[in-house]
């Protein structure tokens, strides 16, 4: 239903002349307790991420942030997990287990 209202939305934006703008939160990577910061937050935390020199520095980030939004949650009240979720690693989005038809995969013989 959902990304049904959002191609309406954006069919009727087109038919006016309205620039359409893409939505930088559906591109990023989840930020944690995300849920306990305002828009201008994120905005600013994914622009420290982006201005980040090194990955040492992007991890130093996140673990401060962690650390920020831990005591946030506490301060209200609620909770978040422990541990920050991995950035960029582990398995992707992919549906299966198989090979794949990439070099060695089940497309060649």
């Amino acid at each position: 239903m959902y990304l049904t209202q959002k191609i309406r939305h954006l069919l009727i934006a087109a038919m006016l002349g309205l620039p359409i703008v893409a939505s930088a939160e559906s591109k990023a990577e989840p930020i944690y307790g995300r849920q306990l910061m305002s828009q201008q937050e994120r905005d600013q935390y994914r622009q420290r991420m982006r201005d980040a020199q090194t990955a040492q520095e992007r991890d130093r980030i996140r673990k401060e942030h962690h650390e920020q939004m831990k005591e946030r949650a506490k301060a209200q009240g609620k909770t978040l997990p422990d541990d920050p979720p991995p950035y960029g690693k582990g398995k992707g989005h992919g549906l299966g287990h198989g090979k794949g038809y990439g070099p060695g995969g089940k497309g060649k013989d």
